[in-house]
């Protein structure tokens, strides 16, 4: 008879003390009911400046199967997910945010479609609560980034996932800084497959996505995934080309055949600040994409770790050199 996998936790937090002590109630009532075990909860703290650090710990030194890893400052969301996988011990991993928009009673389906054979199981998103412009703008995107993406990325699919522990192994040996890990996810590939699992409302608090940090990981996504935009430059510079050697043609066969040539000053100024301007976007995305070629050379730890706190920060301390309540550890 197979042995029921354990199960590791990984949820990043920042400034989630009002939704902690629901998010703690319902998952540990979700794990109690799954056969095997011990099971695992990994939070890392992502440089809250609330209270809920203090909620974590306390709640580490109660709970055995708690594991809380606060990072030196914020880092960012999709670091502190690489920090929460960087420390699972189980057999599959779930990832899921920390605001209770992401259900933990929706383990147990994934946990089922893991048992057909699947190395990951992803949700896809249906019925959003946020506001329509917001549900426009993620519908937009994932079919925008799966047309541009040269790995295929599931529709409406977030971080909200079931990943065995190959999969899990092969993300923690991919160190780029600027991280996208659902298209990583899928990058890896094996069997994967999706559920469709409701977008519930955040439990409490407000969403630490902004319009510029939504911005920021769409960015991410696109430029991790694909360099259509850079060939797009090529081809509308060709376009252009070829445009402007019609029109120079015509002129030639206007001044010698018609005994006319063309005119039209406002018409070339509009032309020229055209092309000035699509030189210039063209120029930002190039230099996006050097910018983080250059963060790359430089070879930063994608994050720290300032406190390590819980039953099984001893022996992580003991794998990962440094990682104590009181010395800094990297990841690369």
């Amino acid at each position: 008879m197979k042995r029921a996998p354990r199960i590791s936790v990984a949820i990043p937090l920042h400034n989630e003390e009002t939704v902690l002590p629901e998010l703690l109630r319902r998952l540990r009532a979700v794990l109690d009911e799954l056969p095997g075990g011990p099971h695992q909860m990994v939070f890392v703290d992502d440089g809250s400046t609330d209270g809920t650090l203090e909620v974590l710990e306390d709640e580490a030194r109660r709970d055995e199967r708690i594991l809380a890893i606060s990072l030196s400052r914020n880092f960012g969301h999709q670091a502190a997910l690489t920090a929460a996988l960087d420390h699972v011990r189980g057999d599959v991993t779930v990832v899921m945010d920390g605001d209770l928009q992401d259900t933990p009673e929706e383990i147990p389906r994934f946990l089922e479609r893991h048992a057909d054979g699947f190395d990951v199981v992803y949700a896809r998103r249906t019925q959003r609560k946020e506001s329509w412009a917001l549900r426009a703008c993620y519908f937009l995107f994932y079919r925008v980034m799966a047309r541009l993406s040269e790995v295929p990325v599931p529709l409406d699919s977030g971080d909200f996932a079931l990943m065995s522990r190959r999969v899990v192994d092969h993300l923690k040996r991919m160190p780029e800084h600027h991280r996208y890990l659902r298209g990583l996810r899928s990058w890896v590939g094996l069997r994967q497959t999706g559920i469709d699992v409701e977008r519930a409302e955040r439990h409490a608090g407000r969403s630490k996505y902004g319009f510029f940090r939504l911005l920021k990981l769409a960015s991410d996504g696109i430029f991790a995934f694909s360099i259509v935009p850079i060939r797009a430059a090529a081809l509308l510079g060709a376009v252009t080309i070829g445009l402007a050697a019609i029109f120079a043609a015509y002129s030639v066969f206007a001044k010698f055949f018609l005994q006319d040539s063309p005119k039209g000053f406002t018409a070339e100024v509009l032309l020229g600040t055209f092309l000035s301007g699509v030189l210039l976007f063209f120029l930002g995305i190039i230099g996006e994409y050097v910018g983080r070629v250059y963060e790359e050379v430089k070879a930063r730890p994608l994050y720290l770790v300032g406190r390590v706190v819980g039953a099984a920060s001893a022996q992580e301390s003991q794998e990962r050199p440094g990682s104590t309540a009181d010395v800094l550890a990297v990841r690369r």
